[in-house]
């Protein structure tokens, strides 16, 4: 897989799961997530997409 496409489906990914995790939160708690709470479990999200989608 070529560099952007990686970099796409890591960016898509990192956005996804920022935003699965805010509606969680909100539903839950009634509140908005913090966003440094946020921006961790984007990057989290984004360093396994990166690596998930690694040249074999």
């Amino acid at each position: 897989m070529s560099l952007g496409k990686r970099a796409l489906f890591t960016l898509v990914a990192m956005v996804a799961a920022s935003f699965l995790v805010g509606l969680l939160w909100r539903g839950a708690f009634d509140a908005r997530i913090p966003s440094y709470l946020s921006g961790l479990i984007g990057g989290v999200s984004a360093i396994a997409a990166w690596e998930f989608f690694r040249p074999k």
